[in-house]
């Protein structure tokens, strides 16, 4: 899997399949559909991201901000979450 998206500020991320995007900033991204499984999301910026429709099973979410995303219709079997992840 490679996935290619923009955040907020217009900045390419590059996701691949088993990477760690530990801190990364997706404030406002479009993730609609993105297959993201598996993908180490902790202490990621998703204030406002778009993640309608994506795969997020066994996303590792601690410490995640998630305040105003899309989570319409996503699969979040088996997140991970914490005290600290804000929805």
């Amino acid at each position: 899997m490679a996935l290619e998206i923009k955040n907020l500020q217009g900045e390419v991320i590059h996701i691949h399949d088993g990477d760690m995007l530990t801190g990364a900033d997706l404030f406002g991204a479009n993730l609609e559909g993105a297959d993201l499984s598996g993908v180490n999301l902790r202490d990621a910026d998703l204030f406002g991201a778009n993640l309608c429709g994506a795969n997020l099973r066994n996303v590792d979410l601690f410490d995640a901000d998630l305040r105003d995303a899309n989570l319409y219709g996503a699969n979040l079997r088996g997140i991970k979450v914490n005290d600290k992840t804000t929805f």
